[in-house]
């Protein structure tokens, strides 16, 4: 172990539940939607565009109650109406106003983490959401410091070891996403430590075949990135 290194952590569905507040509101507009289509005709049309609409708007709350509306204009052919449209606007609300749940061994694993790393909170989505929940979880003191960026890519993770003065030989980053926290770092010459999450958006989902060329750690629950790291 080198106490030179730094490591990056995500914080959705690593840090605490993100995912699951999503499914459960997708379940409810399965529901809402049902009169016109069946619930996987429902989030494959979701899925669709709700790839399209990151680049607009981005991920997060926002793009997602945005992309749930244009699936009820697309769904019901225009049918959808004010308390249709109503019903999913709440269901966005419910997703923000849930508390934040912290995972099993998060706050141990920081404490014994923090003694030995620098630890940067490196989390993509909305930022009102995000520094809602960030304050809410109680976790800010772990970190020297803490970016919400648009997107996680090669070139954004260079940006942001730039600002904090890290060369990429020396951090690590630990997150649920393979095609987020993982493949966008080895690619530019550093670490990484893949930690599953039960529920993964489908947009976060990648082949094997993609991965095949890459050797990075895999973690099967937070609290094992301590010995993990041992044996950087």
């Amino acid at each position: 172990m080198s106490s030179a290194l730094t490591l990056g952590l995500d914080a959705d569905d690593t840090l605490w539940e993100n995912q699951a507040r999503f499914d459960f509101a997708q379940e409810k507009l399965r529901n809402l939607l049902s009169r016109w289509a069946d619930g996987e005709v429902v989030d494959e049309t979701l899925l669709d565009i709700e790839r399209n609409n990151v680049k607009r708007y981005g991920y997060g709350v926002k793009s997602f109650t945005l992309s749930s509306i244009q699936a009820a204009i697309e769904l019901t052919q225009g049918e959808v109406n004010a308390d249709l449209t109503r019903s999913i606007i709440e269901n966005g609300w419910w997703i923000i106003e849930h508390p934040v749940e912290i995972l099993s061994g998060v706050v141990e694993t920081l404490d014994v983490l923090s003694k030995s790393y620098e630890l940067l909170l490196i989390t993509k989505g909305d930022p009102t959401d995000q520094y809602k929940k960030i304050s809410s979880s109680g976790l800010s003191h772990y970190f020297k410091g803490i970016e919400v960026v648009r997107e996680k890519d090669s070139k954004t993770y260079e940006e942001v070891l730039q600002r904090h003065k890290v060369n990429v030989e020396e951090f690590i980053m630990v997150g649920n996403s393979v095609p987020s926290d993982i493949l966008p770092v080895l690619t530019i010459g550093g670490r990484a430590i893949h930690v599953p999450h039960h529920s993964t958006w489908k947009h976060e989902h990648i082949d094997e075949s993609e991965i095949k060329d890459f050797i990075f750690s895999v973690a099967a629950s937070f609290d094992q990135l301590p010995d993990i790291l041992m044996t950087y």
